[in-house]
């Protein structure tokens, strides 16, 4: 996203000067193509290596140089694990994944989900994770919601990757029983006021094909929030942060939420720590 610009000032100097060249493509007019450049005569080879290597083959090259594509890797990342201010009390929230594979195809387990006491509610899922471009990668799998409410599982596919300046975006479709479908998009972009300290911003939609009322959801855009994090990077593995989230409800998801005592859009201000192995 960035860019040099050369000084147009220099731009119109060469252009004056564009008829003097000489007729060698690559020569500088006065230099002798026969001859090297100034910049040649200014390069000093390094010197020959002392001690000569033996022949490696290109197993034990790709071992040496750790560029085999095919080697496999995991990493767990607790990206949220917080105390949230909200209206029915405090609670905590946890939003974390866990993948496992190379650099084209992978493994991915996430989940989020709240808890207070022994009330528990949120959502697992298991996804294969496949590379279809430079930043994008393409996911499938299943989902499987859980909680006092009716548990749903669901067929899921979709996108996740980098967009132009940096958000990282995904999308997912979420197929069910008797017809259900669902959609969810959601973003993050970070940004950095030094090595350390990071402003993460956070935005999710979330839409439903038919309503849903053992859950109280309606048929259309159901709901939308938006959060800010400043986090703070003790090392890398170990951030805490502070923050603060909206949340909106939107059409028959927002009537059934105040038939149950719950307002169609509320603030929660939280804090946790970000972790990740």
């Amino acid at each position: 996203d960035h860019a040099d610009h050369a000084d147009h000032a220099d731009h119109a100097d060469h252009a004056d000067h564009a008829g003097h060249h000489a007729a060698v493509p690559g020569v500088y007019p006065g230099l002798d193509p026969n001859q090297p450049t100034p910049s040649e005569r200014a390069h000093v080879p390094p010197p020959p290596p002392a001690t000569e290597l033996p022949p490696i083959g290109m197993r034990e090259m790709i071992q040496m140089m750790g560029m085999d594509d095919a080697a496999r890797h995991s990493m767990l990342l607790v990206d949220q694990l917080e105390w949230r201010d909200v209206p029915q009390g405090g609670r905590l929230f946890w939003d974390a994944r866990y993948w496992y594979g190379g650099d084209y195809h992978r493994l991915v387990i996430k989940t989020e989900g709240s808890k207070r006491g022994g009330d528990s509610e949120g959502a697992v899922e298991l996804l294969w994770d496949r590379v279809i471009g430079r930043w994008w990668n393409a996911q499938v799998g299943v989902a499987y919601d859980f909680g006092q409410r009716r548990e749903r599982t669901w067929i899921t596919a979709g996108v996740h990757g980098l967009s132009p300046y940096w958000f990282d975006v995904s999308a997912l479709v979420y197929l069910g029983e008797q017809g259900r479908s669902a959609l969810r998009i959601s973003g993050d972009y970070e940004m950095l006021f030094s090595q350390r300290l990071i402003l993460q911003s956070h935005l999710q939609l979330t839409a439903h094909g038919k309503d849903d009322p053992d859950n109280a959801l309606g048929a259309g855009l159901s709901s939308a929030g938006a959060g800010l994090r400043l986090r703070y990077e003790i090392k890398r593995e170990i951030a805490p942060y502070v923050g603060v989230t909206r949340h909106w409800r939107f059409g028959e998801t927002a009537t059934m939420a105040e038939q149950q005592g719950t307002a169609r859009a509320d603030w929660e201000w939280l804090a946790g720590v970000r972790l990740w192995f």
